[in-house]
């Protein structure tokens, strides 16, 4: 058979290349294109944004929140409501570039140099000589000066869209008055609280009712999926295990960084200073300069009379009553020609005339800290961990590759890629579709999660592909034993449905003695038995509930005393009686100034919200994913 192979190798080859390309054709394509690869997300102005463009962009503020903030909640990170404001602000954007685009908003080359020159995060990337770093720029920010130039020049036209609005934001005074006295009105009020709890022991529930609560209720009793399963994880501090460092390497890290583990060398100096600025004359240079030769030729006859002559003639405020003392200094400190020659001295020498944009100076070193290195031995420990760190990331590649491969190659066990990468294989138990309170780590990453819970996942138990659960991080996963979602026996519920019930009953009881009390007070005033009187507003609802205060101000304020019931829900009812208005404590100036400018501020964010959503259907936007139930924490909108 084998000969036959041999000797007909071009006609296998032909025919396996006819049975293999048409099912390729007919069912690989097609899969491929029912992938959802180039599933539509969102439109603007007739462009779509796609769920990859949309995967990337939350990948990179997600990567960036983590550099800024490493202890944040991973579980906030995946949550379907963040992914969700991504895409929101991917919308804001294009649809302010689409309007800035449509009314030819440009932003001039003055302007952009200007900004530029004025960022002081860049600059960190120009030389000593002024030039700029392209490659240490594109190293560090992943992007080229000609990328970074054209994503501000479009974020400054768009900021330019909405300026045109909010920049031009009035607000009348007597709005901001009605706006602030919302804010700081005060009612005198007094309540009447009808709680649950003392009407808990009159309500009596039965076998019957707790069951048929069960039947009519069921999905609330449903004990979810769960799963016991096996993680490893591959990232940075892994790689590092996989690191050889040889002492030679190690050595030659040391000699060209030695200066890094040790101190600087130091001097100390003590200078005269004849002023001279840059704006003054020729004439009054040559003065100046004739006046520290002067000075020059005197100390140079009495080195020791140099402090003196300092304090008497130098014109450095700073040093002048220190007999010119600057202190220990390391190089860099120092303006350069001065520092050239404070470091061309030997300790107690005298240096020439030496001039700067500051003037002329006489310079003398009074001492010198010899630059002190460590052996290498002391800092062995911190060079092999520097260096470790430096090809961790190129191992992480490396090892990131064979992680890949082998988990997907080897399906049915963890164990290989554990072994081969020197990595530990973990479990976890009770592990279901969302992360758990509290989960850290992987067992919080929503698309972990999902991969692990994947029909072909659970059907096979086989490993999950490699999957990227963090700034260089990998893990993979296989169920080990799997328990669907089940009803949970009334037995195991009944006493959590009984105080259910027995909390609602109260609860209407509650509202019902409630709404009979006010109707009585309303009628008869004498009886009623209220709290001690208190002043409340927005601002200080002294422990009371939220729709206790709105009710309290939104009784007529003509019509005082007033009677308002006020139902609470689960917490019962109130009947509250506004007795009057408490004229408010005016702000003091400067606060009175930072309230309007707040109302200002409002009052133009609100315009700017009306005008974007003026521009969303000028130009069509819209999202085509559904928004998440789950909402989004304040703190991070």
């Amino acid at each position: 058979m084998f000969d036959f192979f041999r000797k007909y190798n071009k006609i296998v080859m032909i025919f396996l290349f006819l049975l293999i390309i048409p099912s390729f054709v007919f069912f690989g394509v097609e899969r491929y294109q029912n992938s959802g690869g180039d599933e539509k997300v969102a439109r603007v102005d007739g462009h779509n944004i796609t769920r990859p463009e949309w995967d990337l962009q939350h990948r990179n503020e997600t990567d960036r929140i983590r550099q800024q903030s490493p202890n944040v909640d991973p579980t906030l990170l995946e949550s379907d409501a963040l992914r969700y404001a991504t895409l929101e602000r991917m919308v804001r954007d294009r649809v302010l570039a689409a309007a800035a685009a449509k009314s030819n908003v440009t932003i001039s080359e003055e302007r952009l140099s200007r900004i530029f020159a004025q960022d002081p995060g860049l600059a960190s990337f120009r030389t000593p000589d002024g030039k700029f770093d392209r490659e240490t720029f594109q190293r560090v920010t992943g992007r080229t000066p000609e990328q970074y130039e054209a994503s501000m020049r479009s974020e400054l036209a768009t900021q330019q869209v909405l300026l045109g609005i909010s920049g031009t934001a009035f607000t009348p005074p007597a709005v901001t008055a009605a706006t602030i006295n919302a804010f700081y009105d005060q009612r005198e009020i007094q309540v009447a609280r009808f709680a649950p709890d003392s009407f808990a022991s009159k309500v009596t529930v039965s076998d019957a009712d707790v069951e048929t609560y069960y039947k009519d209720h069921a999905a609330q009793f449903q004990a979810p999926e769960q799963a016991s399963i096996e993680y490893v994880v591959l990232d940075l501090e892994a790689a590092k295990k996989n690191v050889a460092v040889n002492e030679a390497d190690l050595k030659t890290y040391y000699e060209q960084n030695a200066a890094r583990f040790g101190t600087k060398e130091e001097r100390r100096a003590s200078h005269i200073l004849i002023t001279a600025p840059a704006s003054a004359s020729a004439d009054e240079r040559a003065k100046a300069k004739a006046k520290a030769e002067q000075l020059l030729a005197e100390v140079r006859k009495n080195p020791a009379s140099f402090a003196d002559v300092a304090r008497k003639n130098s014109q450095d405020p700073g040093s002048a009553e220190k007999g010119g003392d600057l202190d220990f200094v390391t190089r860099g400190a120092m303006v350069k020609p001065f520092e050239d020659a404070m470091f061309a001295l030997k300790k107690g020498d005298i240096s020439d005339v030496v001039e700067t944009e500051f003037g002329y100076h006489v310079i003398r070193l009074t001492d010198i800290k010899p630059a002190v290195v460590p052996p290498f031995e002391q800092v062995r420990a911190t060079i092999e961990s520097e260096v470790r760190a430096q090809q961790a990331t190129q191992e992480f590649a490396k090892a990131a590759e064979a992680f890949t491969d082998t988990v997907y190659q080897q399906p049915d066990s963890l164990k290989p890629a554990a072994d081969k990468l020197k990595l530990t294989v973990q479990t976890a138990a009770n592990v279901s579709r969302t992360p758990a309170p509290g989960a850290t780590g992987v067992l919080a990453n929503r698309n972990f999660l999902n991969a692990l819970f994947a029909a072909d996942s659970l059907s096979r138990k086989q490993n999950t592909e490699a999957i990227e659960v963090g700034a260089n991080q990998l893990a993979a996963g296989r169920i080990t034993q799997y328990a669907p979602a089940h009803p949970m026996p009334l037995a195991e519920v009944k006493d959590k449905i009984r105080a259910q019930l027995v909390t609602e009953r109260a609860a209407v009881m509650a509202k019902a003695e409630g709404e009979a009390k006010l109707a009585a007070w309303t009628t008869k005033a004498d009886g009623a038995t209220f709290g001690a009187p208190v002043t409340v507003s927005r601002r200080d609802a002294k422990a009371q509930p939220l729709p206790v205060i709105d009710a309290a101000l939104r009784a007529d304020p003509g019509k005082l005393p007033a009677l308002v019931g006020v139902d609470l829900g689960p917490q019962g009812y109130a009947v509250v009686r506004v007795t009057k208005v408490v004229p408010r404590t005016p702000s003091a100036p400067e606060q009175a100034q930072q309230e309007n400018a707040q109302v200002a501020q409002s009052v133009a964010a609100a315009e700017d919200a009306a005008y974007y959503n003026l521009l969303k259907e000028r130009f069509k936007a819209e999202i085509l994913v559904p928004k998440p139930a789950d909402t989004l924490p304040v703190a991070a909108r």
